[in-house]
């Protein structure tokens, strides 16, 4: 006994149309013995015709049953043979016509399959191998039907039997992709649906833990100050990067897409102190790229929060002019003074030149701090990062 598994979703996208197409081959035959009633009586031989129409009933129903299965072990080679024999039992019946008729007749009437009958192989070739396996099986039934009747003449152009089977080959393909592409969709956005419930109970369990731990850190490690102002530089940087872990999952596209949308990486970087504004439509950027800027960015809020204190606020502003892209990131604590970047590189602090300068750097881009804090003055700061789109 065939062991049964679970169905290819090709094969259950088709599954419809294998059904439909074996109700088709039975009302097909009921055709097909009603012709052979009204043409027995002008036959040579009554008895073997009799005997070729009980072999197209057999083999009807037993092709309806096995094309119908969606649930057998290597359920597409046991269609492809299926729908093979199909063929060979069709041509077959159809050159039989002349041992049961004589030339006046079979030359100017239907084969014993009918034309109809025979569409169902062209059907079946059409659903498991698109328009091009319909098209194919329907000149190879429309030849052998030609042949058998002797019609390569002029007249077989004025016969319906060859543009009726290629058309029906040719819709039926067509329509099989279309499930086919139908149901590759369907199965995407399922992924997607699961990826982002999963994603939300994720962020939901991690927000009651991790998250607050972290934040807790951050914030009483800069109020505490000294050794422990290095401790919550890291706890923040380590929530930053949680967050955007988050963010991703559920949100990516085509996971073989070489581009990313850069704004879920930004947005997921808001906090209550942290405000992030990007444009309507999709900024779409390199997947590298992507994640560098979200990284200087994020280095760029560890530093609000080491220098500024905790309670600065931070803004975030992501705009696309088309040729570049600029991301603005400035808080209202009391700014860098002026000289102190190059002071701390001169010490070998390499912090801000290589996670925020050299993260973009690297993109091909510029990071500028806009202004410097004078002495006595709390004018915050703002960095601002310029990356040319690529073409």
């Amino acid at each position: 006994m065939t062991a049964r598994t679970e169905p290819d979703p090709h094969d259950a996208a088709t599954g419809p149309l294998w059904r439909a197409a074996q109700a088709f081959r039975l009302v097909t035959l009921l055709y097909a013995v009603g012709q052979q009633i009204a043409s027995v009586p002008h036959y040579t031989d009554r008895r073997l015709s009799w005997v070729l129409i009980a072999a197209m009933a057999v083999w009807s129903g037993v092709s309806a049953v096995l094309l119908s299965q969606t649930h057998f072990r290597n359920l597409k080679r046991a269609r492809t043979a299926v729908v093979i024999g199909d063929h060979l039992v069709i041509v077959a019946l159809i050159f039989a016509t002349r041992l049961v008729a004589d030339y006046d007749w079979y030359h100017n009437h239907q084969t014993l399959p009918t034309t109809l009958w025979t569409a169902n192989a062209v059907m079946s070739s059409a659903i498991l191998w698109g328009p091009i396996g319909g098209v194919g099986s329907g000149l190879l039934i429309s030849g052998a039907i030609i042949t058998a009747r002797s019609q390569w003449e002029l007249d077989v152009w004025r016969d319906a039997t060859l543009p009726v089977l290629v058309s029906v080959g040719l819709a039926i393909g067509l329509a099989a992709n279309t499930a086919r592409r139908a149901q590759q969709q369907l199965q995407r956005a399922v992924r997607l649906t699961a990826a982002a419930q999963e994603r939300e109970r994720l962020s939901r369990e991690v927000h009651d833990g991790v998250l607050q731990v972290l934040s807790y850190i951050k914030r009483r490690g800069a109020e505490i100050g000294g050794p422990t102002a290095d401790l919550a530089q890291r706890a923040g940087e380590q929530e930053v990067a949680l967050r955007v872990l988050l963010s991703e999952q559920g949100e990516r596209a085509d996971p073989g897409s070489a581009e990313e949308d850069l704004r879920p990486l930004l947005t997921a970087q808001a906090t209550p102190s942290v405000f992030v504004s990007t444009p309507g439509d999709p900024v779409l950027i390199g997947r590298w790229e992507a994640r560098e800027i979200a990284a200087a960015v994020a280095a760029a809020l560890a530093n609000v929060v080491q220098h500024a204190g905790a309670g600065a606020k931070a803004y975030v502003l992501l705009e696309d002019t088309g040729g570049e892209l600029i991301v603005s990131v400035r808080d209202d604590g009391p700014g860098i003074p002026a000289g102190r970047l190059a002071e701390a590189e001169g010490q070998g602090r390499m912090g801000v030149s290589r996670s925020i300068i050299g993260r973009i750097a690297a993109i091909g881009g510029t990071a500028h701090l806009l202004f410097e804090a004078a002495a006595g003055e709390d004018d915050g700061a703002e960095w601002e990062f310029r990356i040319p789109r690529a073409g």
